[in-house]
């Protein structure tokens, strides 16, 4: 177990197991915030230290920009419940990153799989609110993590869309929250690197993948059939990808699911050689992929189920009013459902937005989709 100093303990902090007082006396549950007349308590009775199995949790993980269309959704219309599994699942696969990087030992699968058991019924039960999370947070202090919790989430929703059964989604949501893990071996001069990388380092970079295989099934102790799903996230369609340059069908569907879901997730997030792109430019950059990186079936299924305007995304109506994709009508892409943010006058609307359904409301529509940032806070 980990000791912590009393003496270093704040109200607010949280830990993703139980903690201990000499190791089997119950101090505070997993995930509640400690209170100050908590930590007083055992100043008073004395106590010096006290020890977890888990972690604490950064509740520091998403990154609001210049706007403030993040927090109107927090107060407004997202599920709170739902928003701390999405924190808790990134906050404690950072710490399972963070441990794998400095070779720690006290790790095993069933953090893992602690994971998605929380992640799947809150994806399937609150779809909306979770692909929210996705378009309009930020990479925070713990980057790798988030775009693994995005990639899991995204791929889980195709793998919904295709009905799989939940055996088969739990497989596909382990491949692909692990699929980078191997990224924690590769020195950070070269996945943060502005600008192109030297043919040595593209070389060092692509061994990621064969990194998360060996941790996945050698260090967690997954069968080696998810590992060889995550080894292949990279491998493209037309053959030309990596590490075996499998192609077509050879490649297993889940790696195929993985490879639309991680490729949407990464252009929509700032990365150190370019900025992110908003949901329509990735949307319009996947329909433009004509069968040479991705699986076109997946890519179909992907585009119905997400819409030409991904839930979540901001966008400008053609009476100059401004809102937030809440829900996609799958037969008619070009026409979601919108929650005014801004109205037509440039006022915020807080709270008080209207939702207007774009199939009923014919004369309106979507002239652009726009950069949340570009919404300053007043």
């Amino acid at each position: 177990m980990a000791k912590i100093k009393v003496g270093e303990l704040k109200p607010g902090m949280r830990f993703s197991e139980p903690a201990y007082i000499e190791d089997d006396s119950l101090f505070i549950q997993a995930e509640l915030p400690i209170k100050q007349k908590e930590i007083d308590r055992l100043r008073k009775w004395g106590i010096t230290e006290i020890s977890t199995e888990g972690h604490l949790i950064d509740d520091d993980i998403l990154v609001k920009g210049d706007s403030d269309v993040f927090n109107e959704i927090i107060e407004s219309h997202v599920d709170k419940e739902v928003l701390n599994i999405y924190t808790s699942a990134v906050s404690s696969l950072a710490g399972v990153f963070k441990r794998i990087q400095e070779g720690n030992e006290r790790i095993d699968k069933n953090e893992i799989d602690r994971i998605i058991n929380k992640l799947l019924p809150a994806i399937r039960e609150k779809k909306e609110d979770m692909l929210s999370f996705i378009i309009l947070s930020g990479h925070g202090k713990s980057k790798l993590a988030v775009s693994s919790v995005n990639c899991m989430i995204l791929s889980v929703i195709i793998g919904l869309e295709i009905k799989l059964t939940h055996p088969k989604l739990f497989s596909l949501g382990v491949a692909s929250l692990l699929h980078d893990i191997g990224m924690t071996r590769i020195p950070a001069n070269i996945k943060d690197k502005i600008g192109n990388l030297e043919e040595n380092e593209l070389k060092m970079m692509k061994t990621h993948t064969l990194y998360s295989y060996k941790i996945i099934t050698e260090r967690l102790k997954y069968p080696k059939e998810i590992g060889k799903i995550a080894m292949q996230h990279h491998e493209r369609w037309d053959g030309k990808g990596y590490p075996s340059k499998l192609a077509g069908k050879d490649i297993h569907i889940y790696a195929r699911i993985m490879s639309v879901a991680d490729a949407f997730e990464a252009m929509i997030s700032t990365r150190p050689y370019r900025n992110s792109m908003i949901g329509y430019q990735a949307m319009r950059q996947l329909l433009n992929d004509n069968s040479r990186r991705f699986d076109s079936n997946v890519l179909k299924v992907f585009i119905k189920t997400m819409g030409i305007y991904p839930i979540g995304s901001i966008v400008l109506l053609n009476d100059s009013s401004i809102g937030r994709v809440t829900i996609v009508h799958k037969d008619a892409p070009l026409r979601p459902n919108i929650k005014i943010i801004v109205d037509g006058e440039g006022n915020k609307t807080g709270q008080d937005g209207s939702f207007i359904n774009l199939l009923k409301e014919k004369d309106l529509y979507i002239t652009k989709a726009i950069n949340p940032d570009e919404i300053k806070s007043s």
